[in-house]
């Protein structure tokens, strides 16, 4: 076992009884007799939240978009940005969420294999045969071993008020 897989089993291993959070995928309906449906999103699985990672039993993803499951009403919006984020939430509802329900969606899954064999996936990198992820564009990567134990801390053991 390499490495990477060490650090994530034993995330999840410690992960085992925190709570996690709902994987969407958006989908489009089909038209039925030429009327378009409105899209929802629909159930992809679980995952712990580790910032710019989703971390499920079996993959990591990279985070997409974050948002609040919430029933359709009429809202009026300035931004384009905020009419974008209510449909996301409303599609969520759509979907089988119910209202306020965290759901992840526009996630990527990662590939562990390539990281391993030197290759970037997403945040994810190998650096001198050490794991590292990137949690921000303008950041240099940082070991993920460290990484890790941070967001499964604060994943544990929440700030008050979080």
């Amino acid at each position: 076992m390499t490495r990477l897989r060490e650090l994530l089993g034993a995330a999840r291993s410690r992960l085992a009884d925190a709570p996690r959070e709902a994987v969407g995928e958006l989908v489009q309906p089909r038209r039925i007799f030429g009327i378009a449906r409105a899209p929802r999103i629909v159930p992809h699985g679980e995952a712990w939240h580790l910032g710019v990672l989703l971390l499920t039993p079996d993959a990591v993803l990279a985070t997409g978009e974050v948002v609040r499951s919430r029933v359709p009403a009429r809202r009026g919006y300035t931004a384009e940005n905020q009419r974008r984020r209510a449909e996301l939430a409303e599609a969520a509802h759509r979907g089988g969420y119910p209202e306020g329900a965290t759901v992840h969606v526009g996630w990527t899954e990662l590939d562990v294999d390539a990281v391993e064999r030197g290759e970037a996936s997403g945040p994810l990198s190998l650096v001198d045969g050490e794991p590292m992820v990137r949690w921000s564009a303008a950041a240099a990567p940082q070991p993920l071993a460290a990484y890790l134990d941070e967001r499964v801390e604060l994943l544990r053991h929440p700030p008050e008020g979080a």
